[in-house]
C-alpha cells in the first residue's frame, strides 16, 4: 500500500527557485575534520553500473554547449495551476518493482506547473539497462480535461521511492526528486519539510543565482529483501556538469551517502556544495511578529556546526530585514545541518503542516573536503512558502574549467536527537527590546542531561564575546545565568546596548570552572 502526492505536498506549494543580491556578510573562523568511505550497496541487482559511467557523460557534456530541454513541455502544460498540476496522480498500481513485491517501489511525478525540464529515467537490472517510457496512461487526472492533449514522449518531472518506513504493511513515501537538483527524504515519523540539493550556483550573489538539473536517473533495481538502494544521476547546468551517485538507507534515521563528480564549463562565482534549503518565517527569535495564530512557523530553526576541535555552533536562524549572508570559515569542518531542534506541538499549533515533525539534515563530509567555509543564507519573506534559508559548503579553491571536482558525503534525515552535540545545547533564543535605550534582551536556554543534574546553587558562567561589524559599537551592560527548576534549564540573560550603526555578533556557551558545559551559541542583532 502507498500513499499518493498529497504527503509530499502537504504544506508546502513551494516554488523550489531563488535569486538575490549580496548585501552583508559576517565571518567567524572555524575549524573541523571527519573521514568515512561511501560503498555501494550489496544487495543491489545489476552492480556492474558505476559512477565512470556517468562521470564520462558528464565530461562529454561539459565540453559541449548547454542546450535547455524545457520545449519538450508545451506552454499550456507549464501554465496550468497548482491545484491543476497536484491533481495528476500516478496510479499506485503502476509502481515500478510492485508486482516482484520488493521492498521499496518507484512512482512517477507529471511536468508540468515549474516543472518544465523532463528527465529521462533508467533501469539497471542484472540484464542490462532499460529506459522506463513516459505514458500519460500512468497517471490519472482527476478533473482534468486535458490528458488526451499531454505528448505521449514529454518524460517525467520527477520521482519517489516508497518504504515501509513506519511500518511493516504500508510503503511510506521515503524520498523525492523533483525540481531542479532538489530531493527531499524522510525519516521514522517524520513529514516533509527541508530539502537537500545536488549543488548550489552564485547564490546570493549579485549576478544572479543558477540552477543545476538532473537531466537524467538510473536506478538500480534492489534484491527483495533489500534495505538500501543505489540512484546514480546527470547534472547540468549552463556552467557546470556532474556525475552523482545516491545510496539511501531508510530508517529511524535515513542516511542518504552522496559521491558527486563534477565539472566547470565555465568559472562560477560561487559553488555550493551539500546546499540545504529550508524555511524560517517567525520564532521565538522574532522581534516583530506577524499576525498569525501560530506562535511560530518554521521548517528549520537554526545551523548547526562540528568541529574537529570538539566544538560545536549553533545559529539560530530568522527572517531578517534585508538579506543576510553568514560565512563560517574552516580549515575542515566535521559537519553542518539545518536542525529541526524544536519538537513540541504547543509552540507551532499547526494540525495542516505538523511543523514538529519536519526533519533535520545532517551532513557529514567524507575525506578531506580542504579549507572553505560553510555558508549560510537568510531571505526576507512575507509569507511562509517560499524556502529562504540556504545552507552549504563553499571550497576556498575549485579546479579551472575542464578538470574534475570531486565530494563525498553523507546526509541524514531524523527527528530528535540529543548526541548532537553531545554536551549542552541550545532549546531557545528569545529576543526582545528589553530595558535599555537602543538595547536588545537575548534570554538563551540552554539544556542536556548534565546541566539538568546541576543542583540550582551550581556557580555557572556564562562566556560572553561581542564584536561590532562594520564599525559599529555596542557592549554587554547585563548578564545573570540562573537555573530554570521548572524545567531544569540554565538560562543566560543578556542586555545588550547598541549605536544603531551595523550588525553585532554575539557568541556565549556555558562553563563550570574550566570546563565546557555547552555548545557555542553565535547571533547576530540587526541595527
Amino acid at each position: 500500500m502507498t500513499c499518493g502526492n498529497d504527503a509530499y505536498n502537504e504544506g508546502k506549494g513551494k516554488v523550489h527557485g531563488m535569486s538575490s543580491g549580496a548585501r552583508a556578510a559576517i565571518v567567524l573562523l572555524l575549524l573541523g575534520s571527519l573521514t568515512a568511505t561511501t560503498a555501494l550497496p550489496r544487495t543491489a541487482v545489476g552492480s556492474g553500473f558505476r559512477l565512470d559511467t556517468v562521470e564520462a557523460k558528464a565530461r562529454k557534456l561539459a565540453a559541449e554547449p548547454f542546450v535547455a530541454d524545457s520545449e519538450r513541455v508545451p506552454t499550456w502544460l507549464r501554465e496550468v495551476s497548482y491545484d491543476e498540476w497536484r491533481d495528476i496522480r500516478f496510479r499506485p498500481d503502476e509502481s515500478i518493482w510492485r508486482s516482484a513485491k520488493l521492498r521499496f517501489e518507484m512512482q512517477l511525478f507529471h511536468p508540468g506547473l515549474y516543472y518544465d525540464r523532463p528527465i529521462d529515467i533508467s533501469i539497471v537490472e542484472a540484464a542490462g539497462t532499460r529506459p522506463l517510457p513516459f505514458s500519460p496512461n500512468l497517471f490519472g487526472y482527476v478533473r482534468n480535461e486535458f490528458a488526451s492533449r499531454v505528448p505521449q514522449d514529454v518524460g517525467f518531472a520527477g520521482f519517489r521511492l516508497h518504504y515501509p518506513l513506519n511500518r511493516p504493511d504500508y510503503k511510506d513515501e521515503l524520498i523525492a526528486f523533483l525540481g531542479a537538483s532538489y530531493f527531499r527524504a524522510l525519516g521514522k515519523n517524520n513529514v516533509f519539510g527541508i530539502s537537500a540539493r545536488g549543488l548550489a550556483i552564485d547564490t546570493a550573489l549579485p549576478s544572479g543565482e543558477e540552477f543545476p538539473y538532473f537531466k537524467e536517473f538510473w536506478l538500480v533495481r534492489p534484491t527483495k529483501d533489500a534495505r538500501e538502494v543505489a540512484i546514480y544521476a546527470l547534472l547540468d547546468s549552463p556552467r557546470v556538469t556532474g556525475a552523482y551517485r545516491f545510496v539511501i538507507h531508510p530508517g529511524d534515521d535515513t542516511k542518504v551517502d552522496v559521491e558527486t563528480r563534477l565539472f566547470l564549463r565555465e568559472a562560477v562565482g560561487k559553488l555550493g556544495i551539500a546546499p540545504l534549503t529550508s524555511m524560517f518565517f517567525s520564532g521565538e527569535n522574532t522581534l516583530e511578529r506577524p499576525i498569525d495564530y501560530r506562535p511560530e512557523v518554521h521548517d528549520s530553526d537554526g545551523l548547526l556546526i562540528a568541529l574537529g576541535t570538539g566544538e560545536w555552533i549553533w545559529r539560530p536562524v530568522s527572517n531578517p530585514a534585508r538579506l543576510r549572508v553568514s560565512a563560517f570559515a574552516a580549515e575542515r569542518v566535521a559537519g553542518f545541518g539545518l536542525l529541526q531542534r524544536d519538537r513540541n506541538f504547543e509552540n507551532y499549533q499547526d494540525l495542516e503542516t505538523h511543523a514538529q515533525q519536519r526533519p533535520s539534515v545532517w551532513i557529514e563530509p567524507r575525506g578531506d573536503w580542504g579549507k572553505g567555509h560553510v555558508e549560510l543564507i537568510e531571505i526576507p519573506t512575507n509569507n511562509e512558502t517560499n524556502d529562504n534559508i540556504v545552507a552549504f559548503w563553499v571550497p576556498e579553491a575549485v579546479p579551472a574549467p575542464g578538470e574534475p571536482i570531486t565530494f563525498s558525503y553523507r546526509t541524514t534525515w531524523y527527528g530528535e536527537n540529543t548526541t548532537r552535540p553531545p554536551a549542552g545545547r541550545v532549546e531557545a533564543t528569545r529576543h526582545d527590546r528589553g530595558t535599555l535605550e537602543n538595547g536588545h534582551r537575548l534570554v538563551v536556554d540552554f539544556a542536556g542531561k548534565a546541566l539538568a543534574a546541576l543542583p540550582p546553587d551550581t556557580v555557572i558562567e556564562g562566556v560572553v564575546g561581542i564584536t561590532p561589524v562594520d564599525g559599529a559599537e555596542a557592549h554587554v551592560v547585563e548578564q545573570q545565568v540562573l537555573k530554570n527548576t521548572i524545567t531544569g534549564r540554565w538560562r543566560l540573560t543578556l542586555q545588550v546596548q547598541t549605536d544603531r550603526e551595523g550588525p553585532v555578533e554575539l557568541r556565549a556557551f556555558l562553563r563550570k570552572g574550566t570546563d565546557v558545559l555547552t555548545e557555542t551559541w553565535s547571533y547576530i542583532i540587526e541595527p
